[in-house]
């Protein structure tokens, strides 16, 4: 088991690579402890969880909504929970996000942790200290940065994931390379192969080299008013995409991902070679690469990004695989070359 920290201005977030669930319970506190989960999630690992109250939600996006929130708080008030209370969300990004934003608004704050049981929340979004809601489908603009107690990933569990979700996991682990780390990305494309058959060392790799990555960004800028900036790299276009054509949240980024990479050769930060690897490798790990919707449609969604300031959006450019930078470009300059492909 490796051990990372995530250091919060107001609270230190261990995240605990390769730990079972079976060891869980060593890391919850004795008492007033209550369980977000959902029910795929529930219906594989239940007999594992540690014994307290749990609140089992209905899988998938659709359910990472206000309503969702307010139903998880009166059940937790109805349980009899306090501010003494702990929250441990069991699952995957969805049931992260919502456990960590519960958690914040409950009592006006209660102390939580998560166990993060697919890729996309291993290498992703059980780490940071993001937490947040969707709003009539725009990603995440109700929300809080708040640290977890801890992460625990156990990657064992990923060999019960459906395709789908490993893949969506993946794109976010290309993403890192792109931000930080080119000889990762060419391993990435080395063991592609291998990554997909779960080979579970390399899968331990993996999520230990997209924590790193995430970690040392959010400790120089947890609330993201620079370096966590580029993050966000795949994902302007990327939520659009996933708000308009209703697709995993995975193969948004990776459409994302491609978009960025075309808008960064053309302002000649990229060569053509290293776009064509990128694109490559996300073919190779099972991804799209684009869509066939109207960038019409798109674009009009991405105008509702939180990135959003005035007329123009800090926008993350790959200055090179493993480098990338962030820039304040005009919507209409977007616009522009998104409809000119």
């Amino acid at each position: 088991m490796e051990t990372i920290f995530v250091k919060g201005l107001f609270r230190n977030s261990r995240i605990l690579v390769g730990e079972h669930l079976n060891q869980l319970s060593g890391y919850l506190p004795e008492a007033n402890v209550f369980i977000i989960t959902d029910a795929n999630v529930h219906r594989i690992y239940s007999a594992d969880f540690p014994d307290y109250p749990v609140y089992v939600m209905h899988p998938g996006e659709q359910s990472k909504t206000t309503d969702s929130a307010v139903a998880i708080c009166q059940w937790l008030m109805e349980q009899g929970a306090g501010r003494d209370a702990f929250l441990l969300g069991i699952g995957g990004g969805m049931v992260c996000d919502m456990t960590g934003f519960v958690a914040s608004v409950y009592m006006r704050g209660i102390p939580f942790a998560y166990v993060a049981t697919s890729l996309l929340a291993q290498v992703d979004a059980s780490i940071g200290g993001k937490t947040g809601v969707n709003l009539d489908g725009y990603k995440n603009l109700i929300g809080t940065f708040n640290q977890p107690l801890f992460v625990l990933c156990d990657t064992t569990m990923l060999t019960s994931l459906p395709e789908t979700e490993l893949r969506n996991g993946l794109a976010e682990a290309v993403k890192h390379t792109l931000i930080a780390d080119k000889r990762m990305f060419f391993k990435l494309i080395e063991k592609a192969e291998a990554i997909l058959d779960l080979n579970e060392n390399l899968l331990e790799k993996l999520v230990s080299h997209s924590i790193k990555v995430k970690a040392d960004i959010v400790c120089k800028d947890e609330v993201e008013q620079g370096e966590r900036r580029k993050l966000n790299l795949g994902h302007t276009w990327g939520h659009a995409v996933e708000k308009i054509d209703r697709v995993p949240h995975g193969q948004a980024v990776s459409i994302g991902l491609v978009f960025a990479a075309a808008l960064s050769e053309q302002k000649g930060l990229l060569s053509m070679a290293e776009k064509e690897q990128i694109e490559k490798l996300l073919v190779m790990l099972g991804l799209p690469v684009s869509t066939s919707t109207d960038p019409a449609l798109i674009m009009d969604a991405l105008t509702r990004d939180k990135k959003k300031e005035a007329d123009f959006i800090h926008f993350v450019l790959i200055d090179g695989i493993g480098k990338v930078r962030v820039e304040p470009i005009p919507l209409s300059e977007i616009k522009t070359f998104a409809l000119g492909r």
